[in-house]
Parts: C-alpha cells; structure tokens; sequence
C-alpha cells in the first residue's frame, strides 16, 4: 500500500511537471515570437511619438509618422491631430504668402518619395466673412514611397519637415517648421495599416516653386529699380554730381583709391538701408503674432490704413505738402577724409535723400512688413544697392559725370508721375475692401487730402507762429471729424436690424410689438451721421433689445426700392433722414426728421413696456 500510495504521489508529480513544462514552453514561445516582432515593434514606438506643432490657448495641433498604404501605394501617414479652431493654409491663392501654406517634406538615404498627397481642405469663414480653404482638427496627408534605394535595405531612417503657419479664428501664430524621424521596416509593408481619405486636387510643387521664384526675383528687381529712381529725385540728382567729384578729388587722380572710396561711400548707403531692414525684423520678431503681420492683408482696418497712407504718399509726391530733414542733420557736411569719412558721407546722403523718396521708402516698408524675414530683408536692400550703383559707377569712371543729364523741370515730373502709380495702388486695394467700407474710406481719403492741402499750402516759412499752429490744429480736428464720420462701423453690429418688409412689419404691429424704421439712402450724408450719432449709442442699442423692437432698416438709395416706394407713398415723406416708431394700436407713428434726435427716441424707448418680449 505504501509502494503504491508513493508511485501515485510519484505518478501526479510527474504530471504536473509535465503540464508545467507545457507551460513553460507555451510562455517561451510568446516570448520569442515577442522578440522576433520587437524590432518592428520599436519602430512603430518611434513613429507614434506626436510632435507640437502649434499651440494657443486652448487650441493645439501635434503631429506624428506612421508606415501606411493608400490603395496599392506603400508610404508613410503624417497623422495631425488638433483642435476644431486651429487650422493650417491650404492653398496659395488664398494664404496671406504662398510660403505659409501647410508643407510636407520626406528625406531618406535608404528610401525615395513621391508628392505629398493632401486631403480635400475645408473652408473657414474669417472674422471679415472671407472663405479661407484650410486643413483643420484631425486629417492625415500621405507621401507616398515609389522606390527603395537599396534591394537589401530592410529599415530605413526616414526625417519629415513639416513647415507652415497655423492660426485660430482670433489670431495667427509666426511660421513654424518642425522635423519628427522615424525607422520603418520595407520587409514588413505588406502589414503596414491602410489609411483612407479624400484627396485634394494634385497640387504641382515645381510648378509653384518656380512660380514663387519669379515672384521674388520680380520683387526684387522692383526693388533695385526703385533704389535706382531714387537717384533722380530732386533732393539727390543736383548733389550727384558734387558727391562723386569730391571722391575723385579725395583720390588725387588714383583709380584704385577712387574705386575704394566709391566703394566706401556705397557702404554708407547700404548701412542706412540695413537700419531700415533692421527695425523691419524688430517690429516683425516683436509684434508678429500680436498685430498678425503676416495675415495683415485680410484685415480691412489694415488694408483702410494702408490705401489712405499710399494717397497721402501720393500728394506728397504731387508736392501738396513736404517732409523735411531736421536743419541739424541737414547742415552737417562731412569735411573729413578717408575711408570712414566715405562711409559717413554715404549714410548721410541717404538720409537726405529722404524729403524727395518718402513716399518710395515707405511704400517699400509697407510691403516689406507683409514679407517674410529672409524676403524682406533682401527686398530693401536691393533698394539700397539700386541707389548706390550710379555713385560705384560713377566713381569707377569719372568721365561718364558729363554724360549725365543736366538737372530740371523732367526730375518733378518724373516725381509726380510716381504719385499717379502710388493713387492706382491705393485705388486697388480700396475696391479690394468689404462693400460696406468702401464708400467710407473714399470718402475719408477725399477729406483727409483736403486736410494736407490746408497743412502744405495754407502756411509758408513766413507765415506767424499763431496762425501756423491755428491751421495745422484745424486741419487735424477735420481730419479726426472725417474718420469718425466715415470709418467707424457704425451700428451694424450693435441693432440686428433687418431689411424693409410691409409683410413683417404688419405682423409685428399686429403681434402688438413695436416698430422702428430707419428710412437712410447710401448717398445721404445726414444718414451716416445719424448711424454714428444715434444708433452707434450702446444704450439705445440695449433699449431696442430690451424692449422687443423690430429695428427694420428702410434702404431708399434708388428709386425702385420698396422703401423708397413705402416713404412716398404710405408715409407720405419727401426725403431721408426719417426715423419713425410705430406703436401698437391706433397710435400714429412717432416720426424724427434730421439728425437731433437721440435723446428724444431714448425716452420713448424707456417709456415702452416690457410685456411687449414676446
């Protein structure tokens, strides 16, 4: 009994060892298929690592690599995840630089790659109602790997640039580029995942590059022209002549020394411009993303802004009024010799230069702050080389200085036409304005013009002081009146006023709710001011809601008008400006003509009952 109670406990023994074993081997088959799998395994870890790639308040928007096939096409996925309000350009036409466009790029030694295939974008309403396509919240663009470069590669190190500019419905960031690696494994493709979406339409890239390469070397060679033209400014072209024979005589009849003084005297003028290029990158590294230069153009304030400065620039031009240099600046004359001397003459004859080429230096910077940096930069510099050639030039060979013509009446022309150029830049960007603010910015140019005519023509050096400073304080009070008369916004978002209805207003009255009409025309200047004057007021603004008023706005600008119509005929009035309340009941309507009238239509609002809210 006891040789076989002990072979049993032998017997179960043996058993569980062998299901333990069992076991074991099951575990360490896991393990080794675990490690057979763990190189691919790393490379996948590698992979889904998200890069930030943006990042505002709330919103983000992060990035990462994956080994992917779309259809039949072996590559890898750039997987972006964000927020529903961050949102990358989509396409150049419509990007504020073509070179902020969302850009995908792959580097491999092992692999090669094909265009990037982007999904269909979406559109984005901007905060001034223009459609903007954007890639926005999760997508995923595609780069497809058309080749190996080696037969024996098996994994790869792949490196992807991702550059672009992302912005949120309040702000754009600066322009970003980020790199993110990964390590792929070609033997394991055929497990890769299959990735879906719909395809945007192929975007050629040589195309655009080659596109944007015109582009720059045009802007650039505007650029040269323009520092090339500044020379036959009145301020500089009398003094050209005398600047260069000062050098050649500083040489004492030495070419080489001529050429180097020459070469001096054109430092001086690039150091002034690469101030210029220097606060350039100041004001755009400081108040980039704050004042969002990079999308400035689809800002109307802005756009307003620039369309009046180029007009200004335009009468400056035309000799309306002028901008002088400081008399201690302008009375300094280098009396030193040498190399320094030269360089210090340059600076300043392009500082003097300034009275006749404002109007070009300024419309340069403006498109140099719309620039990137690198663009930027070298597009006012080129501007500086324009303007320095002529003295290298005529340095390097003093006999071509009687070839020159001979300074007069052709340089002011020369000057007022480039006014005319400046009008059909400003003219441009003005018809590129929301509808609503054209005829406001027309009008505020037109007084604004008047207002330097009065500033550069009313006063003279012999005027006295009293009067001076009575005309510049005048002019200045017309041009503050004008702005707020034509471009402030008026009412528009504060009453939700709707357009002129017999049908809606009957239903309204018959609902026992009260009625406002504004009967105003577009050529109507007593209109506008009564917009600013009245209906800009918050706290009426605030009555209109409070007391469930139906704001209907009764347009009359032409003659067919239901409104214009309505006023003759149901209203019995000859003319606009009419503001009227109609009140519940038998009550006849409550009528205010001219512009006077605010406080009055308050009191009658206040006097409204509440039960009217529906």
């Amino acid at each position: 009994m006891k040789t076989d109670k002990f072979f049993t406990m032998k017997s179960i023994d043996m058993l569980l060892s062998k299901k333990i074993r069992i076991i074991f081997l099951f575990v360490t088959a896991l393990c080794a298929s675990g490690q057979a799998d763990e190189p691919n395994s790393a490379a996948h870890d590698t992979s889904v690592k998200n890069i930030l790639l943006a990042e505002y308040e709330n919103e983000s928007s992060s990035a990462r690599i994956e080994p992917a096939r779309l259809n039949s096409q072996f590559g890898i996925a750039v997987i972006f995840e964000g927020t529903g309000d961050l949102h990358y350009y989509a396409k150049p036409e419509t990007a504020a630089s073509p070179q902020f466009i969302l850009t995908v790029k792959a580097k491999s030694d092992d692999f090669s790659f094909g265009e990037p295939i982007f999904p269909e974008w979406e559109t984005f309403i901007d905060p001034e109602g223009k459609k903007v396509e954007v890639y926005v919240g999760n997508f995923t663009v595609f780069v497809p790997i058309p080749d190996i470069s080696s037969p024996e590669t098996s994994t790869g190190e792949i490196d992807v640039t991702i550059s672009g500019q992302a912005c949120t419905s309040k702000i754009c960031l600066m322009p970003f580029e980020k790199s993110l690696q990964a390590e792929i494994d070609w033997s394991q493709r055929e497990l890769w995942q299959q990735v879906s979406f719909k395809q945007s339409a192929a975007v050629k890239k040589p195309v655009e590059e080659a596109a944007s390469a015109r582009t720059l070397w045009f802007a650039l060679g505007l650029a040269f022209l323009a520092g090339l033209a500044l020379n036959i400014m009145p301020c500089v072209w009398p003094v050209l002549p005398l600047i260069v024979m000062r050098i050649v005589n500083q040489a004492k009849n030495s070419r080489s020394v001529s050429i180097a003084l020459g070469l001096s005297f054109c430092i001086g003028i690039l150091l002034f411009f690469a101030i210029l290029a220097g606060v350039n990158i100041a004001l755009q590294l400081i108040y980039g993303t704050v004042l969002q230069w990079g999308d400035q153009f689809r800002n109307p304030i802005f756009v307003s802004v620039m369309a009046i400065l180029l007009v200004l620039l335009s009468l400056f031009m035309f000799g309306v009024f002028n901008i002088t240099v400081p008399s201690a600046i302008a009375s300094r004359q280098s009396t030193g010799k040498g190399y320094f001397s030269a360089v210090g003459m340059g600076l300043l004859a392009a500082v003097l230069s300034t009275p006749c080429s404002f109007g070009i230096l300024a419309a340069a910077f403006a498109w140099a702050q719309s620039q990137p940096l690198g663009k930027s930069t070298l597009g006012i510099m080129f501007i500086g080389l324009g303007m320095a050639l002529p003295y290298f030039v005529l340095t390097s060979v003093p006999g071509m200085l009687s070839r020159l013509p001979k300074p007069g009446r052709w340089m002011e022309i020369f000057k007022q036409g480039i006014g005319f150029i400046l009008l059909i830049i400003a003219v441009k960007m003005i018809t590129a304005l929301p509808e609503a603010r054209t005829s406001g910015v027309l009008y505020f140019a037109v007084v604004l013009s008047f207002c330097a005519w009065m500033w550069g023509t009313w006063i003279d050096f012999n005027t006295k002081p009293v009067k001076r400073w009575l005309v510049r304080i005048m002019a200045i009070a017309l041009a503050g009146v004008a702005g707020w008369t034509f471009l402030s916004t008026g009412s528009s978002k504060l009453i939700n006023w709707q357009s002129y209805d017999n049908t809606a207003i009957q239903k309204a009255i018959d609902a026992n709710q009260p009625v406002l009409i504004k009967f105003t025309a577009d050529w109507c200047f007593s209109c506008q001011v009564v917009e600013k004057s009245v209906y800009a007021r918050k706290d009426i603004a605030r009555l209109i809601e409070q007391k469930n008023v139906l704001a209907i706005k009764a347009d009359t600008t032409e003659k067919h008008f239901p409104a214009t119509i309505a006023l003759q005929e149901v209203f019995n009035e000859p003319g606009v400006p009419v503001t009227m309340l109609l009140l519940p009941g038998p009550n006849p309507p409550i009528k205010w003509r001219g512009i006077l009238f605010a406080e009055d239509l308050k009191k009658h609002l206040e006097s409204l009952s509440d039960n009217t809210k529906q």
